[in-house]
């Protein structure tokens, strides 16, 4: 099986393409960028983030896995 980030690590790549946390519902973070365009990010206390929300949000990205990980 692939290797899947923490949120931590996505946390770090979206502020790297200029997204701002904009709020917090309960175990979501809400990030959004100068454009408007929001990520949802579940944040469970250092887990793998799921395979299906992983790829969600590179599709969102407009990113590969290999991109996402150069970031990082």
């Amino acid at each position: 099986m692939p290797k899947l980030p923490k949120a931590r690590e996505i946390e770090k790549v979206l502020k790297s393409l200029g997204y701002v946390l904009s709020r917090q519902s309960g175990s979501h973070a809400i990030f959004k960028n100068t454009e408007g365009k929001r990520i949802v990010i579940p944040i469970h206390g250092g887990k793998e983030i799921s395979i299906g929300v992983f790829l969600a949000i590179l599709s969102d990205l407009n990113m590969t896995k290999e991109e996402f990980w150069e970031k990082k």
